[in-house]
């Protein structure tokens, strides 16, 4: 982890918004280009084009993919890719996140307010389950990067408040917490929370992670194919588990 790099590469992602006409102008893609720059300087390793794939970072004998949700769009370039080149898939996440609302009618802009929800490393598991086919491949690799966000939305949203359903318009990162690698299948042990007893449910786990029994279960059944958890029996209707 280097926050001095990290913040380099934020105030120039910022300047060069400001410069074409405000943050609100990169929409969505702040956060990605942020983690891009902080990646690989260079840009002329972005966007780059490997077979007939377009990669966010090709640094000439590994790529980047830069995926905040949806893994499921790199089902394609997994499957044709990953004989050939090591591939390290990058998910940026909030470790705590501060809300603005945007006034659709006047611009007006509200004074930020911390957001109670933490990210938990074990959240990427929703993710990984939709790539579940190629966790075991050895060239593939994660990185997470937990940073403290600013989310800017829209105040038009179906409920009284307006906030319910409303659009989320941009996030912008503030400083990077946290960077941990996942080098391949046998690292995944590395996500899992640490106070867990020697057998346990996937509700001890839900608790340990701070995560949503259905997380737990996910993540479990991940685990459980990656041979880093086996069954080791029942504790009334819930399986038991050791590591």
């Amino acid at each position: 982890m280097d926050q001095e790099r990290f913040e380099a590469a934020r105030i120039s992602v910022i300047n060069r918004a400001l410069a074409t006409g405000g943050i609100g102008t990169l929409g969505e893609k702040t956060l990605h280009a942020v983690v891009k720059q902080y990646l690989e300087m260079d840009a002329a390793r972005h966007e780059h084009k490997v077979g007939p794939f377009v990669v966010d970072i090709f640094t000439g004998d590994r790529i980047y993919e830069v995926q905040t949700r949806q893994f499921r769009n790199l089902r394609s370039k997994l499957a044709m890719l990953l004989p050939d080149y090591p591939i390290t898939i990058v998910y940026p996440m909030q470790a705590r996140k501060w809300l603005l609302w945007i006034n659709p009618d006047t611009g007006e802009l509200s004074s930020p307010r911390l957001s109670p929800k933490r990210g938990q490393l074990c959240d990427v598991f929703r993710e990984l389950y939709q790539i579940k086919p190629y966790l075991s491949h050895p060239n593939l690799s994660l990185m997470i990067l937990k940073m403290d966000l600013e989310e800017y939305r829209l105040l038009n949203g179906w409920s009284q408040d307006r906030k319910k359903g409303s659009r989320r318009e941009n996030r912008l990162p503030l400083c990077l917490q946290e960077e941990l690698l996942v080098s391949g299948p046998a690292d995944y042990h590395r996500l899992m929370p640490d106070q867990l007893p020697e057998s346990f449910t996937s509700s001890d786990f839900a608790k340990a992670a701070r995560v949503s029994p259905a997380v737990a279960r996910t993540s479990l059944h991940i685990l459980h194919e990656l041979g880093h958890v086996s069954v080791c029996g029942k504790k009334g209707r819930l399986r038991l588990y050791r590591q």
